[in-house]
């Protein structure tokens, strides 16, 4: 089926434009890697100097090609660029790959970058980079790159697509074990994005695992789009998402918008995907090789074969770490394992199978290493042994693989501690085989934990979230237009509206009303101000909290009356629990996050928070509260009774709703506390600014008076709200 993508990435014909007979010359290197890819389209260069370059004949323009041709590589200096562009476009190209900075050093405005990207949109071009390396794709034999590369077996099951031209290359060029079938350096992504590149990957014959170099996302919903057809596909993404700045903290009023940074929107992202994100380019490449092998995962943990008990113990150690799962082995495999082993090794995994030597030690521990796959809790297993002098590895690890893999049809790696090489061609052919070697503990227990995570992540449930509220979302929607910064008692409305449990609470503007109130609802009370522009009340002293009588009440009505303005809110004392935050952050290119996590005036000191793409079910938000680090608080400890974790999930997953409702009418919202108690859990403050919000720097100090002193958001919000000794409703 054709692919939009077609006359970019599997043109039928090429011209090269600036090919040249130079050596090393990207004009050189471009025509040669097209020859050695066996490109078989019409191939030609363009320049007036040559009749050939590299066995390709050479003409001296465009149109003097005997046909017109369906992309352009351009091997010119930027100064040349504009006035190709224009040729190719006369001449009636549907592609080109530009693999210059666009950068001139006398240039006007608008600069050349912004010139040609105008140019190529209005004549409706396909455009590789530019500032890129163009691409090769090695089903189709196109090595359409300026730049040296290896040889390519091509026709791989990996596809890598890179912002980054060095991310590319430094991956594609130096490991003779990872065979592509497409490698794309989208540069600056004038025209197409990494979105399409994906979703051309997707459609390649064989593509079993694709790696993604980001830097940033041009196209948030055509991602997300592309992400979903890999879901249904089955192929799994890695994703090495570089440039983790979080937003300036001043420019947030909220505690989830001060904690929510660039990286929170990607982390909710991978997740609702699956998307197996790694953090340098050595995991990448390693979780790639580990995913490109075609054996499938079951269920279960890691079980290792080892040489060496410290080399086991530290194995233990990162596999703890990094939340690599370790089988604990049935008691079959444990006395099966104890009539293979010298006398004092346990039989455990990890395993130390390091004998004292003797004719049978290589098949001692060939048969350890199956005897562990067989184990019903093994899912993938490994030979961590060092390699031998100068890199190499000895044949019988390759042959433990073997045995083992044919037995019980189970992946299963030979890694080293630290020294390898991708250039022994024992390591190239076994990998290739299906049986990968790789190098470094630690990024092959980084890329194991990426399979098991992709198997639980395909193994999980249909997301079901709670319905939305219909009589609520029309009139919540036009209710918020234009408001800007909601008065509390609104923003609890809403959440209540949603099905989020809030606390119980009066307004009053005059000290009877505020009397009657607190005989409502019934002494001990909490007492707030309300004065419009105060958003964060207890940095102007605006809180007074287990107001036990009406002489209390009526001295702290009195003293807000005078300082802050008449109008208050009468809430009930909540109950004693455990104290959370539920919040809505909107960010600016995939919209609305929620989130969920350790709240109170310790918020942004504790940073326990994640993120996650609403709606979402009452499953999702219990697994994301499991990734939080003071999770075990939430079960009760020194005697204390469990809090009602399943209360804050629905509250979470009813908010998530809310997010998606009026993904358009909320900018940020802030429930915290939120008090999780043995029976339930109640959200005790509520901020909520809509999309006309007012300056967030400036608040009210008295009634009346504007005040533009505030601190940065995150030093109002440590000390702002209420303390854990300062529940205020």
């Amino acid at each position: 089926m054709a692919h939009r993508l077609d006359p970019l990435l599997r043109p039928r014909s090429i011209a090269v434009l600036g090919a040249s007979q130079r050596p090393g010359s990207v004009g050189c290197l471009t025509v040669r890697n097209l020859v050695r890819g066996a490109y078989a389209g019409a191939l030609y260069a363009i320049n007036p100097r040559y009749t050939e370059v590299e066995g390709v004949p050479c003409v001296p323009s465009l149109d003097a090609l005997p046909a017109a041709v369906e992309h352009v590589i351009f091997a010119l200096a930027d100064e040349s660029l504009e006035a190709a562009l224009e040729a190719s476009i006369a001449h009636g190209v549907r592609a080109v790959t530009i693999m210059s900075a666009l950068v001139l050093d006398t240039d006007r405005e608008p600069v050349l970058k912004d010139r040609v990207a105008a140019r190529v949109r209005s004549a409706g071009l396909l455009v590789c980079g530019g500032n890129g390396m163009g691409f090769y794709n090695f089903h189709d034999r196109i090595w359409a790159c300026g730049f040296d590369t290896r040889d390519h077996a091509g026709g791989g099951p990996i596809a890598l697509i890179s912002h980054s031209g060095a991310g590319m290359s430094g991956i594609l060029d130096v490991d003779a074990r990872l065979d592509f079938n497409l490698a794309v350096s989208t540069g600056q992504e004038l025209v197409v994005a990494m979105d399409e590149y994906l979703d051309f990957a997707l459609e390649l014959p064989g593509t079993r695992v694709v790696g993604l170099f980001m830097e940033t996302v041009r196209n948030p919903a055509g991602l997300r789009a592309a992400l979903a057809k890999a879901n249904a596909l089955g192929i799994p993404i890695v994703a090495l998402k570089v440039g983790r700045t979080a937003f300036a903290a001043e420019l947030a009023v909220s505690h989830s918008g001060a904690l929510a940074g660039d990286d929170a929107a990607y982390d909710a992202l991978f997740d609702r995907y699956g998307v197996q994100r790694v953090t340098d380019m050595d995991e990448l490449a390693t979780a790639l090789a580990m995913f490109a092998q075609p054996h499938p995962v079951g269920a279960g943990g890691l079980v290792s074969l080892h040489d060496s008990g410290g080399e086991r113990q530290l194995t233990i150690d990162l596999a703890a770490s990094l939340g690599v799962p370790l089988t604990k082995l049935a008691p079959a495999t444990v006395t099966g394992l104890g009539s293979l082993l010298d006398p004092g090794l346990p039989a455990v995994n990890p395993l130390d199978a390091w004998s004292r030597g003797g004719t049978q030690f290589h098949l001692t521990m060939s048969e350890c290493l199956t005897a562990l796959l067989a184990d019903p809790g093994a899912a993938i297993g490994a030979v961590i042994h060092d390699r031998a002098r100068e890199g190499a590895i000895y044949p019988e690890y390759l042959d433990y693989l073997r045995v083992a893999h044919e037995t019980s049809g189970k992946p299963v790696f030979l890694v080293s501690n630290r020294q390898g090489t991708g250039a022994d061609p024992r390591v190239i052919d076994s990998t290739r085989a299906g049986l990968p070697v790789l190098d470094g503990l630690r990024g092959f227990l980084c890329g194991a934990r990426c399979l098991f995570d992709y198997r639980d992540f395909r193994d999980r449930a249909p997301l079901v979230p709670p319905a939305a509220p219909a009589h609520a979302v029309a009139g919540w929607r036009a209710r918020l237009h234009n408001a800007g910064t909601l008065e509390e008692t609104v923003a609890l409305a809403l959440c209540a509206e949603f099905g989020v449990p809030v606390i119980e609470h009066r307004r009053a503007d005059d000290e009877q009303t505020a009397i009657a109130a607190a005989l409502e609802i019934g002494y001990p009370v909490a007492l707030k101000t309300a004065a419009p522009g105060i958003v964060h009340k207890s940095d102007v002293d605006g809180v007074r909290l287990s107001l036990h009588d009406v002489a209390q009440l009526r001295a702290a009505y009195r003293d807000f009356a005078a300082r802050l303005g008449p109008q208050v809110i009468v809430a009930r004392m909540a109950p004693t629990g455990v104290e959370m935050i539920l919040g809505i952050h909107r960010d600016p290119q995939f919209g609305p996050l929620v989130a969920l996590g350790f709240g109170g005036v310790h918020a942004e000191l504790l940073g326990d928070i994640v993120f996650a793409l609403p709606p979402f079910d009452v499953a999702t938000a219990f697994r994301l509260a499991d990734r939080l680090r003071l999770r075990p608080l939430l079960e009760g400890v020194r005697g204390s009774v469990a809090a009602d974790i399943g209360s804050f999930c629905a509250a979470a997953a009813r908010l998530s709703v809310l997010a998606t409702e009026l993904a358009d009418r909320i900018v940020e919202l802030d429930l915290n506390p939120v008090i999780v108690h043995p029976h339930g859990c109640v959200a005790v403050d509520a901020l909520v600014l809509s999309a006309a919000a007012p300056d967030p720097a400036v608040t009210t100090g008295t009634s009346g008076r504007r005040r533009t002193d505030a601190p940065p958001a995150a030093g109002r919000e440590a000390r702002g709200r209420s303390s854990p000794r300062q529940r205020s409703s």
